[in-house]
């Protein structure tokens, strides 16, 4: 038995003006061909590399072929695209021809993604894949939570998986349980049918946590779908609010045994479900200083503030200021951000070394919404080349790069004295959002002895730090991704979605 596996992922953010580039595909996670990826992803937290363990555990050969994961940014280039769309298509044929017809294809892509004339990025990719390899032969596809699903990729493949998790920590699980639901189906064991339902709502991030109320209830009538006798599957898809596309919003997936109107109950009595309950899935953000007030009423520290308006696992620059700039207005001591994206600040840096002050103008360089640049002075406390190995369990097995980084001192707004007080800042040149606390670990720097650090993300950080957080806050900051959806421009969007109409 021989199994293509590959993809290619993006979580586009069309609200954002910058394009994707191929070489952001490059420079990014990555693009990886043939042999690479096994030795990249076999034994990783990632659904390719649950692919690769599915192949050992069910004694298939595992075909590889393409994968490559552009970080979250705006439109992909449809060059770049079509480009790594072809190659796919080009390796698996080359494959074929080396070796005989593939028995079916393990795909791993996003859900989100959005290219230039190509409204539904993951649906054309499918369909492509499709066309090659003929309608008897299964293919299966991982997706991230956060897809703006369709009919047409519904269409295009036999069983869509999601992910169970956010932060997303079950990646490499659900890419064993995608290579699990191939085999079977070319065992002749099951016979998958899918349904999907779409829901005209947008989720809130607050609510999206699933360990934790309420979304864990969701997840749980998920699980206990899933266990009915015929049902081979069940997704939920938050689904990502910054791509202007015509089916954005939230959806379910079920997919059953050879029965499509067994499917198609359980994507309705699901999917039912959650609209009647759709004012729990709603919750405003605080503003900076409210979650400060409140942390520190509670008195729990780390304080954690998650900048979510500036996730660059979304998408955003990575260099708005409000949070900074709040601390800075306060005196916070032991104070942290993670990370800013100011490739100049990096560069004043490393040119003046460590030990040596600068005076910058730090973050705020991207796009006006992200607040102004702050006029500052700062010690450089130290230097990387922004090479770490994550701690996990997100990205576990992987290792990444910041790019070249520095830990900046920047002092507070009229606290210049022999005994300078500062709000610590890592500043880096590759938009990454932090997981844990590797890369700053590396460093020097010890988050546990934090009282307050400012984390541009959404939920994924959770996944690193919640074990170490005394108290957690997402805040509504100066930025590109509001969270406010009234405020964002749609203009493909078809169909009203709650709350933005009741």
């Amino acid at each position: 038995m021989r199994i293509a596996v590959g993809g290619v992922l993006h979580e586009t953010s069309t609200f954002i003006d910058t394009p994707t580039t191929l070489d952001d595909f490059e420079q990014g996670f990555g693009i990886y061909r043939g042999e690479q990826i096994c030795e990249r992803f076999r034994g990783a937290n990632m659904c390719i590399g649950g692919f690769l363990d599915g192949a050992e555990k069910h004694g298939f050969q595992a075909v590889p072929l393409l994968w490559g994961f552009a970080y979250p940014s705006g439109l992909i280039q449809r060059s770049a695209y079509d480009s790594l769309k072809r190659e796919f298509v080009d390796r698996l044929e080359q494959a074929e021809a080396q070796g005989g017809p593939v028995d079916g294809v393990l795909l791993d892509l996003h859900g989100a993604m959005v290219v230039e004339g190509v409204e539904d990025g993951d649906g054309d990719f499918i369909e492509s894949v499709r066309r090659a390899i003929g309608h008897r032969r299964p293919i299966v596809v991982a997706q991230d939570l956060h897809g703006n699903h369709t009919a047409r990729r519904v269409a295009a493949a036999d069983a869509i998986v999601g992910y169970d998790t956010y932060p997303h920590v079950d990646m490499g699980e659900r890419g064993r349980e995608a290579a699990e639901i191939i085999v079977r189906t070319l065992r002749g064991e099951i016979r998958p049918k899918m349904a999907l339902r779409q829901l005209p709502l947008f989720w809130g991030t607050r609510c999206q946590v699933t360990a934790h109320p309420p979304m864990d209830e969701v997840l749980r009538r998920v699980h206990e779908i899933e266990r009915r006798p015929g049902m081979i599957s069940v997704t939920i898809a938050t689904g990502f609010p910054w791509a202007d596309v015509p089916d954005v919003g939230a959806s379910v997936i079920a997919v059953a045994d050879g029965d499509a109107a067994l499917a198609r109950q359980a994507a309705d009595e699901l999917g039912d479900w959650i609209w009647q309950h759709r004012e729990r899935w709603v919750r405003p953000a605080m503003t900076v200083r409210e979650a400060l007030e409140a942390g520190d009423k509670l008195g729990r520290y780390p304080v954690l503030l998650a900048d979510h308006t500036d996730n660059t696992g979304g998408g955003a620059p990575g260099d708005s200021t409000e949070v900074l700039r709040t601390l800075l207005e306060l005196g916070l001591e032991d104070a942290l951000i993670l990370y800013m994206v100011d490739r100049e600040a990096v560069e004043l840096a490393r040119t003046a070394g460590v030990g040596a002050r600068i005076r910058l103008q730090l973050g705020g360089k991207s796009d006006p919404r992200q607040g102004p640049p702050i006029d500052c002075e700062a010690e450089i406390a130290a230097l990387s080349d922004g090479r770490f190995a994550y701690d996990g369990p997100m990205y576990a097995g992987l290792t990444g790069n910041m790019g070249p980084s520095a830990w900046l001192k920047v002092d507070l707004a009229g606290r210049a004295s022999p005994e300078r007080q500062s709000v610590s800042v890592v500043v880096v040149t590759k938009r990454e959002q932090p997981l844990d606390p590797a890369f700053a670990r590396t460093l020097g720097i010890d988050c546990r002895k934090m009282r307050y650090i400012g984390l541009k993300s959404s939920a994924h950080f959770r996944s690193g730090f919640e074990k170490l957080a005394g108290s957690i806050y997402n805040v509504d900051a100066a930025g590109i991704l509001v969270h406010d959806f009234s405020k964002l421009p749609y203009r493909r969007r078809r169909r009203p979605l709650f709350p933005l109409e009741p």
